[in-house]
């Protein structure tokens, strides 16, 4: 797993790059965090306490921003990230043994990072998608009326 100490200094450098573009200006926060996220992959509080010395912010403005808004995250995510509907229509059309399965083949935990990064497995409440149930989400794409079988089918054909 990745953590913010495995930061390259390349990516470190790359970080220091979009903080210098930005400098200076105002209102530049949050498109300074999704440049970065996309480089690092997440936001740990090493590269938020640069991101906030850089824009001559503080540590708990950067903060604040990351935490409140739900497409930034503190903790890494696969390089596609699966979210599974545990909604009462997808739940009663077997999410819950599509997520078990999921869990099994790609060995890894809700909330957790396969080994290689690829894939990050998260469950959810809902994906307004009940017509479809049960329902996956990967990435932007999603996918419908699944069974265990075929979700694993589908995870498999994102190279």
């Amino acid at each position: 797993m990745r953590w913010a100490d495995s930061i390259t200094k390349e990516e470190w450098e790359k970080i220091d790059q979009v903080i210098a573009r930005y400098k200076g200006r105002h209102g530049v926060l949050i498109p300074v965090l999704k440049e970065v996220q996309d480089i690092c992959g997440y936001l740990p509080q090493k590269v938020q306490h640069r991101i906030a010395e850089g824009l001559n912010l503080s540590s708990s403005q950067v903060y604040g921003v990351v935490s409140f808004y739900a497409f930034f995250t503190l903790v890494p995510r696969g390089k596609y990230v699966i979210r599974v509907c545990l909604g009462t229509a997808c739940y009663v059309r077997g999410s819950k043994q599509i997520l078990d399965n999921l869990q099994r083949e790609l060995d890894v935990e809700v909330g957790g990072i396969t080994k290689d990064r690829k894939f990050s497995l998260e469950a959810v409440r809902c994906l307004g998608a009940c017509g479809l149930a049960p329902v996956m989400v990967i990435g932007h794409d999603t996918h419908g009326m699944l069974d265990p079988g075929k979700a694993i089918e589908i995870v498999r054909s994102y190279p």
